[in-house]
């Protein structure tokens, strides 16, 4: 795996880099992919259903809209994840299961911990562009991720 700081250094006029620190949970701490995206503000069923279909090898970016009061992702859904082929899920919203999650092979960055689950009415949207660490995540554009941090190749509007 390419360092991030190395895809910067060598995409600099075209790469952008999310300013959001986020912790590393999952067991893989550097991953890549093509980005695929849903916003769901404290309610994982879109992020299941997305999680659920073959990843092929791509990084599911999620809006939560910053949320710190309810945990979007766990082990259930990390172990889907993994069974699916996805390489790495990105969390603007919160985990739990941190120590389950931490031993499963798959990329997990999130603000932090909570061991409240979200509600489960399906709101959010899939697919959409979306937007947070001073970056758009589209899908289909290159994320990278390390301890580093995330940097972003090929924003496609």
């Amino acid at each position: 795996m390419i360092a991030t700081a190395d895809i910067f250094d060598e995409h600099a006029a075209s790469a952008a880099v999310c300013e959001l620190l986020l912790q590393q949970f999952g067991g893989v701490p550097a991953f890549a992919g093509s980005i695929s995206t849903v916003r769901c503000h404290e309610d994982n069923v879109l992020l299941k259903r997305c999680l659920s279909r073959p990843g092929d090898g791509g990084v599911l970016v999620v809006d939560g809209g910053g949320s710190m009061r309810f945990a979007l992702l766990g082990d259930n859904i990390g172990t889907l994840a993994v069974e699916n082929g996805w390489s790495g899920i990105v969390l603007n919203a919160c985990v739990r299961d941190v120590d389950a999650i931490g031993r499963l092979p798959i990329g997990i960055k999130a603000l932090g911990a909570i061991p409240r689950p979200s509600s489960k009415t399906g709101a959010g949207e899939i697919g959409v562009p979306v937007a947070f660490g001073g970056i758009t995540f589209n899908p289909g554009a290159m994320l990278y991720s390390d301890d580093d941090g995330i940097v972003v190749l090929g924003q496609i509007a």
